[in-house]
C-alpha cells in the first residue's frame, strides 16, 4: 500500500487512568505513517486527562461535558475528528506492533466497510477473548455469538480461525469503520448507552448492503469487563434491553414481532434461573429490560428503516445457538454446520 489514508486511534475514557497509563503507550507506538491519536474524555472526574496532557502530549484530547456512555460518547467525540477510518479502540486493549496497517490494507482491498482484528484475551493470551473472538455472528433469535467463542466457551486460539473472513459484526473493543459511512448511518444509538451498540450499527451497515471483515493478521489483547464487569446487574439490564430493541430496529416488522415474542419467553426462564441462583438484582434487571423496552416500543419502531433490496444477511445462523449449545452441546464455533448461515 502507498497511499495511506489517514486513520484516527480514538480512545473513549471514563475515569480511566489506570488503563491508559498501562496500554496507551502500545497504542502510541503504533507505526503506521498517517495516523492520528485521540483520546475522548467522557466526563471524567479523575486525573486521566492530565496524565496524558503531561506524558503524551502529541495525544489529541477531546473532552465531552459529561459521561454520555460508550455510544453517546463516541458519537460526540467522532464529531470532531476528521480521518477517512476512525479505529475505536477501548482503552483496555494492548495493540501489537503493526496491528493497523494489515486492517486497512484488506479493508482498501475488499469491499469491507468495518472490520476488526483477532482479539485474545489480555489475562490469558493463548485464547479468544469474550468481545469479538474472531469475528462476531447472531442466531435466528438474536443472540450474538463469535468465531472462537460461543456464549461463555471461549477457545483457545490455535489457528483455527487464521483466514479473512466475512461476519455479520464487529467487535467495539477494536472497531475499525469507514468515517463515511459512520456518518451515512449516524454513528451508534446513543439510547444504548452501553453494550450492544456495535451489534446494532453493523447490523444497520449490513441492512443497506454493506460488509464486514475480520482481518486475522492483526492481533490485539483485550482485558475486558474495564468499565463494567459481567456480574454487573446494570450490565444484565443493557444487554437484555438493548438486544430487544436492536431485534425490533432492525429485523423486517413480522419477523420481529415473533422473534421478540419468543425472546421474552426466553428472558423469562433466564430470570428464573438468575433467582434460583440467588441472582434477585440480575432477575429484576430483565424485568426492567422489559418494561422499560415495552415503555418505548413507539419510540424506537420510529427508528426503524426499511430494509433494501440490497440488505446483507451474511453471518445469521439460521438455528438457534442456544439450543445447540445446550441440547446440541456444540461449544465451538468450528462444529457448527456451515450450511446453517
Amino acid at each position: 500500500m502507498t497511499n495511506y489514508p489517514k486513520v484516527s486511534i480514538v480512545i473513549l475514557n471514563w475515569n480511566g487512568r489506570y488503563f491508559l497509563e498501562k496500554f496507551l503507550p502500545s497504542v502510541y507506538n503504533s507505526t503506521y505513517p498517517n495516523i492520528e491519536f485521540v483520546v475522548g474524555d467522557n466526563g471524567s472526574t479523575d486525573d486521566s486527562v492530565a496524565f496524558v496532557e503531561e506524558f503524551f502530549p502529541l495525544v489529541r484530547i477531546i473532552e465531552n461535558d459529561k459521561n454520555y456512555g460508550f455510544a453517546g460518547g463516541y458519537n460526540k467525540i467522532l464529531e470532531q475528528v476528521d480521518a477517512d477510518y476512525y479505529v475505536l479502540l477501548n482503552s483496555d486493549v494492548e495493540v501489537t506492533p503493526n496491528w493497523v496497517e494489515p486492517v486497512i490494507e484488506l479493508m482498501e482491498k475488499e469491499d469491507f466497510v468495518a472490520a476488526q482484528p483477532k482479539i485474545r484475551a489480555y489475562h490469558k493470551k493463548t485464547h479468544f477473548e469474550h468481545a469479538g473472538a474472531a469475528g462476531g455472528y447472531i442466531d435466528s433469535l438474536g443472540y450474538p455469538f463469535c468465531r472462537g467463542r460461543i456464549l461463555h466457551v471461549v477457545e483457545e486460539d490455535k489457528g483455527q480461525y487464521d483466514n479473512v473472513k466475512e461476519i455479520f459484526w464487529a467487535t467495539g473493543a477494536a472497531l475499525f469503520i469507514k468515517s463515511s459511512v459512520w456518518k451515512e448511518v449516524g454513528g451508534f444509538d446513543a439510547d444504548f448507552f452501553a453494550h450492544m451498540e456495535e451489534i446494532d450499527l453493523c447490523w444497520r451497515l449490513k441492512n443497506r448492503g454493506y460488509r464486514i471483515g475480520y482481518c486475522p493478521d492483526s492481533v490485539v489483547y483485550h482485558v475486558g469487563g474495564g468499565t463494567l464487569n459481567t456480574s454487573n446487574p446494570k450490565k444484565t439490564y443493557l444487554n437484555f434491553r438493548n438486544n430487544l430493541i436492536m431485534l425490533q430496529k432492525n429485523l423486517p416488522t413480522v419477523k420481529a414481532v415473533a422473534v421478540i415474542f419468543i425472546r421474552f419467553w426466553m428472558d423469562l426462564l433466564a430470570l428464573i434461573q438468575f433467582l434460583v441462583q440467588g441472582k434477585a438484582k440480575d432477575a429484576w434487571a430483565i424485568s426492567r429490560a422489559h418494561q422499560h423496552f415495552l415503555l418505548h416500543l413507539f419510540k424506537n419502531s420510529k427508528k426503524r428503516k426499511k430494509n433494501s433490496a440490497k440488505t446483507n444477511n451474511f453471518g445469521i445462523y439460521r438455528k438457534s445457538i442456544i439450543w445447540d449449545f445446550y441440547v446440541n452441546k456444540i461449544h465451538k464455533f468450528s462444529n457448527l454446520s456451515a450450511d446453517n448461515f
